[in-house]
């Protein structure tokens, strides 16, 4: 692989989807633990002049469901919490959610008993019957006809919602991971934050990673921009009153290159630079599909102001690991079957691929999420990285 020719290549790449549109963009790739590339393009915040950097500040969004479920290994790793026991056992809420199954002529919802408990499992792997309103017709009229808050506002009582199918049944995408960091809080008696720097930001040295920003952070970071018919438009920053959670599924701020610590210490099986934070077995069942038959849906949107339709592998079946997407095909792009990803609401995206021991991460800061404003570029970047390497995997 040239290098430099790669570098060269994928700065090009960065440089067209500004001039494209996009306000801004950063990507970083490493193989085998080296970084292979590192670029930033654009402003943090359209109109103005602070330019993006390698080191800017992003909302990843649901990049952060990853991070969770790794710290809830590390809990059943201890014992603390176990995949497949009943997760009510462990926190209360979780004991009898109903189901809900469909609506009276008024539009008053109707509920039954779920046929089984839900598991850790169910929740890291998107099978729970938990969804997102975002891309759930069904959901959204619930939330409207109950008054039950949107999960953006941070309030606990936007998890008093009903399951959409019995656990286990299905693959829908939804708040299942963030139940998984009320898991972790309940069994150490910390905050989600404070235990990830106590426990995997620590070690793995990612000192730009947090709930909420350090002032160092704040200085650094991107505005999250919505495409309008006069281009890309910076959004004021926006902050929960009184937040009463940390949001599990997608509330954490990072870097590229903190994100690539993390991602290359799950290529290298649960240690990076001598700073084990998993056993090597636990990376092994985080890794496999563990939906069996189930398949991962396509998401349908009905909130397009914050999301397109989403099927990130078109034409092939994909299964989901705890907390990652496998692709089971090569993808359009070359990334390797086997490999393992997922994105953020913003438009971030990663993937882990242990066939060419890559890591690779590329986001902007856009809503709606896989606007092809966004994607056709993210798609380039990783065609031009699979076109570079030695040989086709």
């Amino acid at each position: 692989m040239d290098r430099h020719d790669l570098s060269r290549s994928l700065s090009a790449g960065l440089d067209e989807a500004v001039s494209a549109g996009l306000p801004g963009v950063v990507a970083a790739v490493t193989v085998a633990g080296e970084t292979v590339f590192e670029g930033a393009a654009g402003v943090r915040a359209a109109g103005s002049a602070q330019p993006m950097t390698v080191d800017t500040v992003l909302v990843i969004a649901s990049m952060t469901k990853a991070i969770t479920g790794a710290a809830a290994m590390q809990l059943v790793e201890q014992g603390r919490l176990s995949l497949d026991r009943p997760a009510g056992e462990v926190l209360a809420d979780l004991a009898d959610v109903p189901v809900l199954d469909g609506f009276d002529a008024d539009g008053t919802p109707r509920l039954r008993s779920a046929l089984r408990p839900i598991t850790l499992r169910h929740l890291l792997t998107h099978t729970s019957g938990f969804v997102y309103d975002m891309w759930s017709a069904d959901l959204t009229k619930y939330l409207e006809a109950t008054g039950t808050p949107s999960f953006t506002t941070l309030r606990k009582d936007a998890f008093r919602v009903p399951i959409m199918f019995d656990p286990g049944d299905r693959w829908d995408y939804g708040i299942g991971i963030d139940w998984v960091g009320l898991l972790v809080e309940e069994v150490t008696g910390q905050t989600l934050g404070a235990y990830c720097a106590q426990h995997l930001f620590g070690p793995l040295e990612m000192r730009s990673t947090a709930f909420a920003p350090t002032p160092d952070m704040a200085g650094r970071a991107a505005s999250v921009h919505v495409i309008t018919p006069d281009g890309c438009v910076a959004l004021p920053p926006t902050q929960a009153e009184a937040p009463e959670f940390e949001m599990g599924g997608g509330g954490l701020l990072s870097t590229a290159g903190d994100y690539l610590r993390f991602t290359n210490m799950i290529l290298n099986g649960g240690v990076l630079d001598g700073n084990r934070v998993l056993q090597p077995e636990t990376v092994a069942e985080m890794s496999r599909n563990n939906i069996g038959d189930v398949e991962v849906a396509s998401l349908t949107s009905v909130n397009p102001g914050l999301t397109c339709d989403v099927d990130l592998f078109p034409g092939q079946v994909a299964k989901y690991g705890l907390s990652f997407i496998i692709n089971t095909e090569r993808s359009a792009q070359g990334r390797p079957a086997g490999s393992l990803g997922w994105a953020g609401l913003a438009n971030s995206y990663y993937w882990i691929d242990p066939v060419n021991r890559l890591c690779a991460v590329w986001a902007t800061q856009l809503f709606p999420f896989a606007s092809p404003m966004a994607t056709e570029h993210l798609h380039r970047f990783e065609t031009t990285i699979y076109d570079h390497l030695p040989s086709a995997a």
